[in-house]
């Protein structure tokens, strides 16, 4: 599943494209995704000029003067900036074509995404209102982070994948955060110092930093704006290597199931 990081890497390869772009028209194949998209979607759309495109969490939101198009990537999704020449494949869902000729496909073999139409404030949809800050972002405070943490009795992995106390860390990368700050995923979240959860905190913004820069993870059908994967698996330490030994001390790395979830970890080098 696109987390954080390939959203992210998403929305910085379209919007130059398409901010400041007039939609001639939008064509939609396949209405059945996660839920319906919205039938009177392209007489909505049709003229509209593109302000920005942003983010939150996982959604890429494509702002217009009278609403927001909130876009979600689900399992297998994926944006991509083509044109009349670039024939439409089986799971293209969606085209929205431009005056300037670009066309944004959205394409998503398992139909888990979403395409939804917000004409209100779009901060205060139900999909996002709940949501806890950005990682990368100034709220995501080390006094934010240890308060959150405060008498909780839950293992930190669990903690830190809680969207409602950060956004976007997921799997992949709150393993890769754990092990850069030597914390077992299985400590229980209140019970670790002030100075670990520092370091932690710091982690989860190193990682998703990395990642971002790298063009995300390619794991399964992950692919950038422009077809091309990311490269970020290339650093992975700890996900996806159990029984493989660890770059730093050797032992090999352990996998365990958290909350349905497989953890990848060092038990040399991460302790409770």
């Amino acid at each position: 599943m696109p987390e954080l990081p390939e959203v992210e890497t998403t929305r910085r390869g379209i919007v130059d494209y398409i901010k400041g772009a007039s939609i001639k028209n939008v064509v939609i194949r396949n209405h059945s995704l996660r839920w319906p998209v919205d039938k009177k979607l392209p007489q909505t759309l049709q003229h509209l000029t593109i302000r920005d495109v942003q983010r939150r969490a996982k959604y890429i939101l494509i702002l217009f003067d009278s609403g927001t198009l909130m876009i979600h990537l689900g399992m297998s999704g994926s944006l991509r900036i083509t044109d009349n020449s670039t024939p439409v494949e089986k799971h293209d869902h969606i085209d929205i074509r431009f005056n300037n000729k670009h066309i944004l496909r959205y394409r998503d073999p398992r139909r888990f995404g979403s395409v939804i139409w917000c004409s209100e404030d779009i901060n205060s949809h139900p999909l996002l209102e709940s949501l806890g800050p950005e990682p990368l972002q100034k709220n995501f405070s080390d006094a934010y982070f240890k308060k959150s943490c405060f008498q909780r009795k839950r293992s930190i992995k669990q903690h830190i994948m809680d969207s409602h106390i950060v956004v976007g860390v997921g799997n992949i990368y709150a393993c890769e955060a754990l092990f850069m700050s030597k914390i077992s995923p299985t400590s229980q979240t209140g019970k670790l110092s002030e100075k670990r959860l520092e370091r932690l905190k710091e982690s989860i913004v190193e990682v998703l930093s990395s990642a971002i820069e790298q063009g995300g993870t390619t794991l399964k059908d992950f692919a950038q704006a422009n077809g091309e994967p990311g490269y970020f698996q290339q650093k992975l330490f700890v996900y996806g290597r159990e029984d493989k030994p660890c770059f730093h001390c050797q032992k090999p790395i352990k996998k365990i199931v958290q909350g349905q979830r497989s953890t990848f970890y060092c038990p040399g080098c991460q302790k409770n």
